[in-house]
């Protein structure tokens, strides 16, 4: 856990101005959809800081920032996948790129997105649905 959570300028420094748009924009399209704990954490050797949203003890996703990018992960467990490949069609070519190209850990399949804008994020929910289903309506 952090000792304090960082304030809007402090991520707008750290980000720039249009990435931390981005980030603002996905926290508040993941807080419409799915009511979960989040915690802000150290965000280890490559990024400054975590953002992770938690349910029950399992995680749905992360954000993470680091001077002028942001990331976005997703773990995606062996029925995850299977649905994810059923239909990785109806994803962005970026996104089934990113998939194939992610490594797999005993836990999963460790998606790693750095979004400059909005453009996935129509499947960044989709891939979220995969993995729960929203909980607010």
């Amino acid at each position: 856990m952090l000792e304090r959570i960082p304030g809007g300028d402090e991520m707008k420094n750290l980000l720039g101005e249009s990435l931390y748009d981005v980030w603002m924009q996905l926290t508040a399209c993941i807080d419409e959809k799915y009511e979960m704990e989040r915690t802000w954490n150290k965000g280890g050797k490559a990024w400054k800081y975590e953002y992770k949203y938690r349910r029950g003890g399992k995680t749905l996703c992360a954000l993470y920032a680091r001077e002028n990018c942001v990331g976005f992960m997703v773990i995606l467990g062996k029925e995850e996948r299977a649905k994810f490949e059923a239909d990785k069609d109806a994803f962005a070519k970026e996104m089934q790129q990113i998939y194939e190209e992610s490594q797999t850990y005993h836990d999963g399949k460790w998606l790693m997105f750095e979004p400059k804008d909005q453009a996935l994020f129509d499947d960044f929910m989709k891939l979220l649905r995969i993995k729960r289903k929203p909980n607010k309506k």
